[in-house]
């Protein structure tokens, strides 16, 4: 989608330490980007610099662009705008509220679009990476069956997620669709995050070897995982291990009320090996009835979809010829209802970036 379109958008990834712009069409980036110090404890000074790189680009750019797009920390009213309302740990400036989009509108005098970074991870991902790709394979495979809802989780120093459904990002009445503030499965009364995020991992690889290195980070505590560093090498395939565990208890919610397939995207995804055994183990298990009764957790089958054997499972369903009662017609009936886990191809960075794209294009495309 968008892949041959000729407007160009203009592109925003705000970090806290660095602001780092760029202009997309047509699904890529069309001149190199400039980095500027974002300046975050200073209102005056971040305003200033993200005015004079938006200005930058513009001047590098031969056409006027059409909608200026990003993600932006929250929380946020995103819907018009406005980001803050309270203290915001890489934007201190923030804390009192900034309607940042109409600012921007004032400046420029073209549309701007704010959203969270998980929401444009899972829109990239639904309309130019995982979702379109799982249905291009499905179609070569032979299968009728197609998927239009899309959970993307991000996993890093948070835990994001978003969700799309038809095209559609889901944003909610309250620009507060999260996940970081479910129950820990091992500890009710504490957020999830805490278990999924990077602190996570570091945490767990301290519980479990009793050494205490605060610089080991999960890159680190991988390669002890691999052997190529030296440390507990159990200790750390545990760390990650659980990490895939609380994940999956968390994602089994969600995708039991949503129904579509999991994209996980996040630079710790490259511990995959270690996180999504049993991350596919609790979306797999079992709960009971009071009565004893055993049932799915998931009411779908789940497979892995980057396990070349299962995406052929997961292509073939359950698929036989249907009589219509009366008359010699027949339909085709497939009873497995199954969705599918995968680890983005495309990477959080791109995917989000797509997803700016895409929204600001969308977004006008209704007007």
């Amino acid at each position: 989608m968008y892949r041959n379109d000729n407007r160009t958008v203009i592109t925003l990834d705000a970090g806290g330490t660095n602001f780092v712009f760029g202009a997309m069409r047509g699904n890529k980036f069309i001149i190199d980007p400039i980095t500027m110090p974002a300046n975050a404890h200073d209102l005056d000074l971040c305003l200033n610099t993200m005015v004079e790189g938006f200005e930058q680009v513009i001047a590098k750019i031969e056409e006027k662009p059409v909608a200026i797009s990003f993600a932006f920390p929250g929380p946020a009213d995103y819907a018009n705008g406005i980001v803050g309302g309270f203290y915001l740990p890489n934007f201190p400036s923030f804390r009192d509220g900034v309607a940042l989009g109409p600012f921007l509108e004032d400046k420029f005098g073209i549309p701007v679009y704010i959203n969270n970074d998980a929401d444009l991870y899972a829109y990239g991902e639904a309309l130019a990476g995982a979702l379109p790709e799982i249905n291009e394979k499905l179609e070569a495979l032979g299968s009728a069956k197609r998927y239009h809802t899309l959970l993307g989780y991000t996993f890093g120093t948070g835990f994001g997620f978003g969700f799309v459904t038809k095209g559609e990002l889901h944003t909610g009445d309250n620009s507060c669709i999260e996940t970081f503030c479910l129950r820990h499965k091992h500890m009710p009364d504490v957020m999830v995050e805490d278990g999924v995020a990077v602190r996570a991992v570091k945490r767990v690889y301290k519980q479990e070897s009793g050494i205490d290195n605060p610089e080991l980070q999960p890159k680190d505590i991988f390669d002890i995982a691999e052997g190529l560093r030296e440390g507990d090498q159990e200790a750390a395939k545990k760390a990650f291990a659980t990490m895939g565990e609380v994940a999956g208890d968390a994602m089994a919610t969600a995708v039991t009320l949503i129904d579509g397939v999991i994209v996980i995207g996040g630079g710790i995804t490259a511990a995959k090996k270690y996180i999504m055994p049993s991350l596919l183990n609790e979306l797999r298990s079992q709960m009971h009835s009071i009565g004893g009764e055993s049932f799915d957790r998931v009411q779908m089958k789940v497979y892995d979809l980057d396990n070349e054997e299962e995406f052929a499972a997961f292509a073939k369903g359950a698929s036989r010829d249907l009589k219509v009662y009366g008359t010699d017609k027949v339909v085709t009936y497939d009873p497995e209802k199954r969705v599918g886990v995968k680890i983005s191809t495309i990477g959080a960075s791109t995917a989000i970036s797509l997803g700016a794209y895409a929204f600001a294009l969308n977004e006008l495309d209704k007007k």
